[in-house]
């Protein structure tokens, strides 16, 4: 077993390709995105009035909107006519079109599903309103706060080292197997004094070797760079590291039992990824999904995995706060590693 795991250690090394996709990338993907979406003053959200040319008073109308509209930092108005506000709102070049409809009486025009149009209607109309006059019955203030937790960034790094893990664990055992079936070099094996389970046994354990770098790089890039918080225990997010990667090596066990060419194993391990990359709340959250398809996300191995470090890492939970996604990562490790070792050929 120790031989076994120091050749795919070695073998990982000596690939200066693997180490970059491996150690590097993700804080590349980290720092961009980290970037783009960093917090930032609320953008202005551009508005259009619509003026009439040949009615002067609607003209007037629409001066007067727009005066109004000037001491909203939030907002930023332009008055066109009909055909150009209507081609501005169907090109998104605003938000919302402002209809003078008769004297201190306005139609707005906005798509109701996109965020940006029903904010740009309660901005306006709050502005036109205390322009005409309103008073609020209750006074309020407010007061501004960033926290550190609620970032994109912070939602963000638990996503990228779970996808980190499942890409090492499915890529880095499923082709050197079949690079080795390829070059006819497993049925030389047969004739050495292993088991079958313990060629495949040493994938995994060299796996865990590569944790160490994938946890302490990336969690310490994010936490050094952008300030995201590590609020729970470094052992439970190890421990959840661990059983990730065992997880998805399993898989890349398991997919690499029949295959015999490389064109087919990148087609078998992107079929498997990509849903879960689009599913599984790594970049955006799952809940955006209808409720129908719930229960199936829930039940992929990636969204355990993500599920389980944000809890950890960003809300203090303990391990027994996430046993439920625990227990579909032994699971898929369990099934998925006991059918690769019956499936398995050698040839």
């Amino acid at each position: 077993m120790f031989q076994l795991t120091k050749i795919r250690f070695l073998e990982f090394w000596r690939e200066p390709e693997a180490v970059f996709w491996v150690l590097f990338f993700p804080i590349l993907l980290a720092s961009g995105l980290g970037v783009a979406f960093r917090n930032h003053a609320p953008e202005v959200i551009k508005v259009a009035i619509v003026a009439d040319g040949v009615n002067v008073a609607n003209d007037a109308e629409a001066r007067n909107i727009a005066g109004a509209l000037a001491g909203n930092p939030g907002v930023s108005a332009v008055v066109q006519d009909a055909q150009a506000a209507e081609h501005s709102l169907a090109t998104g070049k605003v938000a919302l079109v402002i209809v003078s409809v008769a004297p201190r009486e306005v139609l707005y025009r906005f798509d109701n599903t996109n965020p940006d149009g029903r904010a740009a209607r309660a901005l306006v109309d709050d502005s036109l309103q205390r322009a005409a006059g309103r008073l609020d019955p209750v006074h309020a203030t407010q007061q501004l706060e960033t926290s550190v937790g609620s970032r994109y960034i912070d939602f963000l790094l638990p996503g990228l080292l779970a996808t980190n893990i499942m890409g090492n664990g499915i890529w880095g055992v499923c082709f050197p197997i079949i690079d080795a079936r390829r070059k006819k070099l497993l049925k030389r094996m047969v004739a050495s004094p292993m088991s079958r389970t313990e060629y495949l046994a040493s994938f995994l354990l060299s796996r865990l070797l590569f944790l160490i770098f994938d946890i302490s790089i990336l969690v310490g890039f994010g936490h050094l760079v952008f300030g995201v918080p590590v609020r729970g225990s470094l052992a439970a997010i190890v421990f959840i590291c661990v059983l990730s990667a065992l997880a998805f090596s399993s898989m890349g066990l398991l997919m690499s039992t029949r295959l015999s060419t490389m064109e087919a194993a990148s087609g078998v391990a992107n079929a498997a990824m990509l849903p879960m990359w689009i599913l599984s709340g790594v970049f955006f959250s799952a809940r955006r999904f209808p409720d129908v398809v719930q229960p199936i996300i829930r039940a992929l191995p990636l969204t355990a995995s993500v599920d389980a470090l944000r809890s950890v890492m960003l809300e203090d939970a303990s391990l027994l706060a996430v046993r439920s996604e625990l227990a579909i990562l032994g699971l898929w490790l369990a099934v998925c590693f006991v059918l690769a070792v019956r499936l398995f050929r050698w040839r």
